[in-house]
């Protein structure tokens, strides 16, 4: 399976991203172009532990978290369309800068090959392996990414 931690997968990632431009619609959900792009951020500095936000796994995820994991990130099988949201990485506004919110995102995908956030707590999944992660945030990326066609 395809992890963030590989090299290849993240030079693979960050060339989709690069290509991102106004002109990119979204295949499925809400989300414009911009809110994605801030999505995937401010989601990456979560997941790194770079930015300043943590959040406790809710009382759903503690009765189903851990089997949702498995099955989500059990195969290659890339995430479902209009999977939810949760209510906290919800971007509304769509004013940024396209290219510096672009570099931010590379930039927070190089991050993975010194990944170390040993305390992190997936909000709906709970405390994850290394290797979880890697896949989860792979999956995550290329999800955003197939969503508006890259």
């Amino acid at each position: 399976m395809k992890s963030i931690f590989d090299q290849n997968t993240r030079a693979e990632l960050i060339r989709r991203i690069a290509q991102i431009s106004e002109a990119n619609k979204a295949e499925w959900g809400k989300m414009d172009v911009y809110q994605m792009l801030k999505h995937n951020t401010f989601w990456n500095g979560w997941i790194l532990g770079t930015a300043d936000h943590t959040f406790n796994q809710v009382i759903l995820g503690e009765l189903f978290g851990k089997i949702a994991l498995k099955r989500m990130i059990k195969d290659d099988k890339p995430f479902d369309r209009n999977i939810p949201t949760s209510s906290q990485f919800k971007v509304t506004k769509s004013e940024i800068d396209l290219e510096a919110e672009k570099s931010n995102w590379i930039r927070l995908i190089n991050a993975y090959e010194t990944y170390n956030n040993p305390g992190f707590i997936h909000d709906f999944f709970g405390k994850m392996t290394k290797e979880q992660i890697g896949v989860l945030v792979y999956k995550h990326t290329d999800h955003h990414l197939r969503q508006f066609g890259l």
